[in-house]
């Protein structure tokens, strides 16, 4: 394969760090979003719906849950992995975030911390996308803070468990099978993670209606309300916040991946547009201050690509910390949000236009900015790796 056969905004080659079976299989990822999904996905972005029509085609690319290995799932690299967050992405973030909640948060906690009977349990069919997942962790006063202020409930009665409490923001939520609650056990302050099947008693949802990006994401709020549980469903090995921060440390570092690919998507279609608009009687891709805005996306997009395939060359090697993830995630969501007006910027007044696509990058955008950590929190989690001092309230 030559530099010439990649996407064009993977300028360096950054696919040729892939083997050819990896390399295919990402080649089929990015021929199903481009032949399936962006054809529709605007529709769907405007109505504000999910394309359920469209899992069983995700369902057999075989990508749920990449990264893990045993229990039915695929067991490949991290890169691949990342390199897959980066190529949804690049055609619609909405997609790609549903795959970070099912295959990456959902199906992370099982997999870091389930016992194997709870991998056997559920990750097949999670894995063969049988059964979609969800994660409950932000509440609606707890987002940032949530390490300290989680305040959903858990008591043991029994062999069951007893949640209440209120999750917010839950993507996935309303048509789930099954959703990880995370909750602070009554008896010694610690959260804990469950498991909770659709058609719980107690369990209910309400969607969160006229959001301004990732609208294909189907975000609720979650009410717990007494929901009763048994023991078989308290994730075995999720016995404080440390656990579920095991989750976020593999999961933002793929949210650093959907950002590249986001701005790349942004960046390609604003590449197409200069070549085929002309103003002055030739195309604007001549034009000198498009060219800059041009090679200042490609910069970026780049730097955030060499960024993500670091992190994951470490994940793959068992070496990497919070902060590294905590870096990329805050680097690349800047340069994204960068990348992408830059986008809107070269097409001029068409660039709010759904049908030229940018409009929608530059609105999901915002939405990949602030999850899985804001800019702010990971600075500080970085912040306090470099110098030693923690500057959290």
């Amino acid at each position: 394969m030559d530099l010439t056969d990649l996407p064009v905004s993977d300028f360096l080659g950054f696919e040729l760090l892939l083997d050819d079976d990896d390399r295919e299989l990402l080649a089929r990822v990015r021929t199903h979003m481009a032949s399936v999904v962006e054809p529709v996905i605007n529709e769907y972005w405007t109505r504000a719906q999910f394309p359920h029509d469209l899992l069983p085609g995700f369902a057999g690319l075989g990508i749920a849950g990449l990264q893990y290995d045993g229990a039915g799932c695929p067991g490949r690299s991290s890169l691949l992995d990342g390199m897959v967050a980066m190529e949804l992405a690049r055609t619609d973030p909405s997609i790609a975030t549903f795959f970070g909640v099912h295959g990456g948060l959902a199906m992370g906690s099982v997999h870091l911390c389930g016992s194997q009977e709870q991998k056997q349990r559920w990750l097949p069919p999670m894995a063969r996308m049988e059964l979609i997942g969800a994660f409950g962790l932000t509440e609606p006063d707890h987002g940032s803070g949530i390490a300290g202020g989680l305040a959903t409930s858990a008591r043991r009665e029994g062999d069951s468990w007893v949640l209440d409490g209120e999750k917010k923001w839950i993507g996935n939520a309303s048509f789930a099978d099954l959703v990880i609650v995370w909750a602070r056990d009554s008896a010694d302050g610690q959260v804990k993670g469950f498991v909770v099947e659709k058609g719980t008693e107690g369990m209910s949802f309400e969607l969160q209606r006229d959001k301004i990006a990732l609208r294909v994401v189907q975000n609720a709020t979650i009410r717990l309300d007494g929901v009763r549980v048994p023991d078989s469903c308290r994730l075995a090995e999720a016995n404080s916040f440390k656990d579920t921060a095991r989750v976020l440390r593999l999961t933002r570092a793929s949210v650093a991946w959907m950002a590249t690919g986001c701005a790349r998507g942004a960046y390609e279609h604003a590449l197409r547009y200069t070549g085929e608009r002309e103003q002055f009687g030739r195309p604007i891709a001549g034009f000198q201050l498009v060219q800059d805005l041009l090679v200042r996306m490609l910069g970026n997009i780049t730097a955030s690509t060499a960024l993500c395939a670091r992190v994951s060359q470490l994940q793959d090697a068992r070496r990497l910390r919070d902060e590294h993830a905590s870096l990329a995630k805050a680097f690349c969501t800047v340069r994204m949000r960068e990348t992408v007006g830059w986008a809107r910027e070269v097409l001029g007044g068409n660039g709010i236009l759904l049908e030229h696509h940018v409009g929608r990058f530059v609105a999901d955008a915002e939405a990949i900015y602030s999850y899985e950590g804001t800019r702010e929190v990971n600075t500080l989690i970085v912040g306090r790796a470099i110098t030693g001092v923690g500057a959290f309230v």
